[in-house]
């Protein structure tokens, strides 16, 4: 599989830095300083993740990952975020990036990051991503693991990769409860501490395309002092 991986970033060092070592894990890299022509590169071309900085010249990272995720909702989006921008963070998230790193960040964190992305994609495109059932229902809501296709009141309801990740984690392993730890590792591929913030925006987001009324779930529900859990057969007729 090729790995095509651009990176959208001005400060010249860590595009330095991270040429050196992505190239080192055999990735092909690009790299763009601007924007504007990050964004066309991204939607000229196929690659399997974007890494992405929110501050850049002519066009800022926050609204090109908002084209991004209008033109293509499946392309795995890692955003970089000085630890001052909190709410940087938490727009990027809501416009729909699979993940953020803080500035100045640990360079082994942000390769177990990219890896983890890649051998997700990796699984999608050989058709691997689970040795399980093809599909499973609760409620209204339909889930075609081999289609990566989700129904709801038999209306498609469009998913990023994470979301449609989550949704299957959940939807696979009724009743039980998971830890925002747990779904971390699970989801994203890793147990760094102090980015709980990325599993509560994913599950916001997911409720909002899934949900009746996102404020009192049906499908997702929150265990207080733990995580969350998928609604059990006692709850399928609520």
């Amino acid at each position: 599989m090729n790995r095509n991986v651009l990176l959208i970033e001005d400060d010249t060092e860590i595009c330095a830095l991270l040429e050196l070592h992505l190239r080192d894990l055999g990735i092909d890299l690009d790299v763009v300083n601007q924007g504007d022509r990050g964004l066309e590169r991204a939607l000229k071309n196929d690659y399997q993740l974007v890494i992405l900085d929110v501050m850049l010249p002519a066009l800022d990272g926050l609204e090109v990952c908002k084209i991004l995720r209008e033109k293509k909702k499946k392309l795995p989006i890692l955003m970089l975020t000085a630890r001052s921008e909190e709410l940087d963070k938490v727009l990027g998230l809501e416009l729909g990036a699979d993940d953020y790193i803080t500035k100045p960040f640990s360079i082994r964190e942000l390769l177990a990051r990219v890896k983890s992305i890649l051998r997700r994609v990796k699984a999608y495109e050989e058709n691997k991503e689970s040795d399980g059932p093809e599909e499973f229902k609760a409620g209204d809501l339909a889930v075609n693991v081999a289609k990566r296709r989700v129904l709801l009141k038999n209306k498609n309801i469009e998913l990023t990769a994470k979301e449609f990740e989550l949704l299957k984690l959940f939807i696979s392993n009724p009743g039980r409860a998971f830890s925002r730890e747990n779904l971390l590792n699970m989801v994203w591929g890793y147990q760094f501490s102090g980015y709980e913030h990325t599993v509560n925006s994913h599950i916001n987001r997911l409720r909002a395309k899934i949900e009746d009324d996102p404020s009192n779930p049906r499908y997702i529900k929150t265990v207080w002092g733990v995580g969350y859990k998928f609604m059990d057969e006692d709850d399928v007729g609520q």
